[in-house]
């Protein structure tokens, strides 16, 4: 086959590789992207104010928890928030790549976000509602898995990557609870 011929015997379409290097500005998005980007984006968006909630109610609890009984709860507040501030991270970078803006509006975060803020002083309170937090956000990012299934593998890998996270801290919330 020539070089000109679209489709190579791989099954490779030689014209939409070639196509690529076009529209720079894009970055990574492509013709061939498959996803609703717009769709995609609105979804990163609200998982992304739905980490920052967290982060901000990890926080919260870390700095409110206290007693010398509770150093490992304490402990734990402070990874998650911090595991919760890596995810906001990896959302954003995925809206960039995606050539959308992350929403970091405070105005809006509570609307756009699935999981809610707490201010229990109670530890077991904070726990628990940690752990109902964390369930939201695993089926969150199931839903979203599921809605973005194959038309954009980088996204739903990302998603399924922290996912799994979500599932270790509700795991460990679960241990904490009494």
């Amino acid at each position: 086959m020539s070089d000109t011929t679209p489709t190579q015997a791989s099954g490779i379409d030689t014209a939409a590789i070639r196509a690529a290097a076009q529209n720079l500005s894009d970055g990574p998005v492509t013709a061939g992207y498959k996803g609703d980007r717009e769709a995609v984006l609105k979804m990163l968006n609200d998982a992304l104010a739905t980490e920052l909630v967290c982060i901000n109610r990890y926080k919260r609890h870390y700095y409110t928890v206290s007693g010398k009984n509770n150093s490992a709860v304490k402990a734990e507040f402070l990874e998650h928030a911090q595991e919760e501030e890596k995810h906001a991270d990896w959302l954003a970078e995925r809206i960039v790549q995606l050539n959308g803006t992350p929403d970091y509006n405070p105005a809006t975060l509570h609307e756009r976000s699935h999981a809610e803020y707490d201010d229990s002083l109670e530890v077991q309170s904070m726990v628990r509602a940690d752990l109902i937090a964390e369930r939201v956000a695993i089926e969150a990012y199931r839903q979203m898995i599921e809605k973005i299934g194959d038309t954009d593998p980088v996204t739903t890998q990302l998603l399924v990557r922290i996912m799994a996270e979500e599932e270790e801290h509700a795991d460990d919330m679960r241990d904490l609870l009494e």
